[in-house]
């Protein structure tokens, strides 16, 4: 009888851990079909680098983690107070730290630096994204 109840534990744990695995599968998926997402490491000077997934919407610019259930960004970015500062290549340090092929985009967002690393293709749609809202004095939130 008490075998019984280590394998019902057993087998709910195992359950639930499928479940996660399940529900982590559909996030990553959903992320990635959404319309404005690029895979990007992010990275807040002097701290480490953290993989990720960036959105796009139509005022912020949001971090969402890779691996979360949570559907919240840990952050989001004023599209109106970003600033591209260029970007670089990775150094040799990096390289192991962020997805292959990417590039190390340096912004500036009310006076901090932010490294985010992704491809030259979502670089590029970054850039005309920040570069395409309204200017300032003329349109309704720059």
């Amino acid at each position: 009888m008490d075998s019984s109840y280590v394998f019902i534990a057993l087998a709910a744990l195992f359950g639930l851990l499928v479940l996660a695995v399940v529900l982590f599968g559909v996030r990553r998926s959903q992320l990635r079909r959404a319309l404005g997402t690029f895979d990007a490491s992010i990275r807040f000077p002097p701290s480490g680098w953290r993989m990720g997934v960036c959105r796009y919407t139509d005022t912020h610019l949001e971090w969402l983690r890779l691996v979360s259930l949570s559907p919240r960004p840990p952050y989001r970015f004023l599209r109106s107070s970003l600033e591209m500062a260029g970007w670089r290549e990775p150094t040799e340090a990096e390289r192991a730290r962020i997805q292959p092929g990417a590039v190390v985009v340096r912004l500036n967002y009310q006076g901090s630096e932010v490294l985010v690393a992704m491809n030259y293709e979502a670089y590029a749609g970054l850039s005309s994204w920040v570069e395409a809202g309204p200017v300032v004095g003329i349109g309704t939130w720059r």
